[in-house]
């Protein structure tokens, strides 16, 4: 029972409904079309699930064995960190997790995509290995890019465009320009829940050189960047709900701004990183509500 609350701890179940926010904004845009697929809804939100757990399983290790996990850090202890699980048993977690990411991407891909869809099952798996890719490189090997300041455009293009616009294809097999407003603003409040991490562990990190994007331009500097991600995030959205507007369920994903700009106005008045830690869990249940009422508003098979 301890190692199953271990391996819960290094899933870290808290992060997961981010990862499902792309899912249900593509979905609701594939909708807009009059496209909708039930085993490709659930297929998609288990894959990105699987693609978090899997990131999450390689983040602990890489930063414990690196020892940026360590007394100094703000957050919840992780689970290499804390010796709840050794190097090797994650090194195994790791490659099973792998293993049920293809699984699941080709069984998704089986039943979104005919046989004469050879060269959109090619570029999916592609992009499959990649998320796998960008999962583990994140902080895992001497090349993370995690520790050179990439990891918000990571997070932006695997959250955000990858996530939104790959499920919104899977559905209709082609793409619109408008359909990169949602995308863009998930992955901008994506890159935030990054962000508001980063201004956490500002201190850990220099410490550890992880030269995040915070590390580079300092604290003060580093709350501007977050203002300007939640207001990116809202101006898009904002834009794609004029271009797309039907009725007042367009709209109703904009009440997911509301916490999101009362948090802002906190994070103005924090000047001790530790602070920034509660916030977290606030953007990143925004962002799941953005999605969600998203769908809701956009779901006309609902």
């Amino acid at each position: 029972m301890t190692k199953f609350r271990a391996w819960l701890s290094a899933a870290r179940l808290r992060t997961l409904p981010l990862s499902l926010s792309g899912i249900f904004v593509g979905t609701a845009v594939a909708n807009i079309y009059g496209y909708w697929d039930l085993h490709i809804f659930i297929l998609a939100l288990l894959t990105t699930v699987a693609f978090q757990i899997t990131s999450n399983f390689a983040n602990d290790y890489g930063d414990g064995v690196k020892g940026t996990d360590n007394e100094d850090r703000i957050g919840p202890k992780r689970a290499y960190q804390s010796g709840q699980l050794s190097k090797m048993e994650l090194k195994t977690g790791i490659r099973i997790s792998v293993v049920i990411d293809l699984f699941l991407v080709f069984l998704l891909l089986y039943f979104a995509f005919e046989e004469e869809d050879i060269k959109y099952i090619v570029l999916f798996v592609v992009l499959g290995i990649a998320s796998i890719w960008a999962a583990i490189k994140y902080t895992v090997g001497s090349n993370a890019y995690g520790y050179k300041g990439f990891g918000d455009l990571f997070v932006f293009t695997f959250f955000g465009l990858l996530s939104v616009l790959g499920s919104m294809f899977l559905y209709t097999k082609f793409l619109t320009s408008t359909a990169v407003l949602p995308a863009a603003s998930i992955g901008f409040l994506s890159t935030a829940v990054l962000n508001l991490n980063n201004l956490r562990d500002i201190e850990s990190d220099k410490k550890a050189n992880k030269n995040t994007v915070i590390v580079k331009i300092g604290l003060s500097k580093g709350k501007v960047y977050h203002y300007a991600l939640i207001f990116m995030a809202f101006i898009s959205m904002l834009a794609f709900i004029w271009n797309h507007y039907y009725s007042w369920k367009s709209g109703i994903c904009l009440i997911a701004f509301v916490p999101l700009f009362i948090h802002l106005r906190l994070v103005s008045r924090i000047e001790n990183p530790r602070n920034f830690d509660p916030e977290l869990k606030k953007v990143a249940l925004s962002t799941f509500l953005l999605g969600f009422l998203f769908y809701i508003g956009y779901n006309y098979f609902l």
